[in-house]
């Protein structure tokens, strides 16, 4: 893929987003189901590098950009990454009283409510592939139960996902003999 074409690819995603993990649809759409380029499992993985570092939600387009394009790509998803946010400033110097209005502050909400039906459109597929075994399956529900109900940061809870993982995986090959 082309570095234009993929930085509009991720442009567009990026624009058409209005939190981090909004523009998953249109990524996993464009990127995965049309052009194959890459992968639930690649996208899983940008999403999952992106959300183990600090920083915006939304930098998982780097990682995507990278894994359809190498280097190239990478740039080209930092561009499409920060290109909305350099062209908003002068947009809301113009936007700013006509986005007072009631009708358009309703309009806008309605937007964002269907992005968020449209994350979870794109989110179960890619929860279902990263859910290879009842060990992952097991690791999911115990961290589900344990954000829902307890006040443990979420932080502790990767920590012990990931320490469980490491040990289990350690321990595997010895039970195997």
């Amino acid at each position: 893929m082309n570095f234009c074409a993929l930085y509009l690819v991720l442009l567009k995603a990026t624009v058409t987003s209005f939190a981090g993990l909004a523009s998953m649809p249109v990524l996993r759409d464009e990127l995965v189901l049309q052009r194959h380029v890459l992968t639930d499992e690649q996208l899983n993985q940008a999403v999952a590098i992106t959300r183990g570092t600090p920083g915006p939600v939304g930098l998982y387009v780097v990682s995507a950009g990278y894994f359809a394009a190498g280097i190239p790509g990478a740039v080209a998803g930092w561009l499409a990454m920060i290109t909305p946010a350099l062209l908003v400033l002068p947009l809301l110097q113009l936007a700013a009283r006509p986005a007072e209005h009631p009708r358009l502050r309703s309009a806008m909400q309605a937007v964002v409510v269907a992005s968020t039906g449209l994350l979870l459109a794109a989110a179960v597929p890619l929860g279902i592939s990263a859910l290879t075994g009842p060990v992952t399956v097991l690791i999911a529900v115990a961290t589900g139960l344990l954000m829902m109900r307890t006040k443990i940061d979420t932080l502790w809870i990767i920590v012990g996902a990931a320490i469980t993982t490491l040990t289990l995986s350690a321990v595997a090959p010895m039970l195997a003999l």
